[in-house]
């Protein structure tokens, strides 16, 4: 897969998955070795979702998303899940993934997440196909 075909996956995503009502897409670059695409989505229920993904590709030609944030939150702008890698919170697992929920933004220590992961869960949470 190419760095041009990842940022065309996501894109088909946005526009076949039932949660997103529409997207604009506000940054994009694409290269042979990286990429950038930082998108902002409105959801079903008047969520939305500003994100953005760093890609690079391998030495194996794997593309990996090297630096990702995705902040969704409802209708009114309040968070509800914010996952990020940026590299604070040292202390814990699996640093330097984590998400920060709800408006406190408590932080957990979170699995590595991509756009898709992301678009499953918040399916999964809102009810909606």
């Amino acid at each position: 897969m190419t760095i041009d075909e990842y940022i065309d996956a996501v894109k088909d995503r946005l526009l076949s998955d039932g949660i997103v009502v529409s997207f604009r897409v506000i940054r994009e670059r694409a290269t042979l070795i990286d990429g950038h695409l930082r998108v902002r989505v409105d959801l079903a229920g008047g969520d939305r979702l500003d994100f953005s993904e760093y890609v690079r590709r391998t030495p194996s030609d794997e593309i990996i998303v090297a630096t990702y944030s995705y902040h969704w939150t409802d209708a009114d702008q309040r968070p509800i899940r914010r996952w990020d890698n940026a590299f604070h919170h040292p202390s814990l697992p699996n640093f330097p993934y984590h998400v920060h929920i709800g408006v406190d933004e408590a932080v957990q220590s979170s699995e590595s997440v991509d756009i898709f992961v992301v678009l499953d869960t918040i399916r999964e949470s809102i009810g909606a196909l």
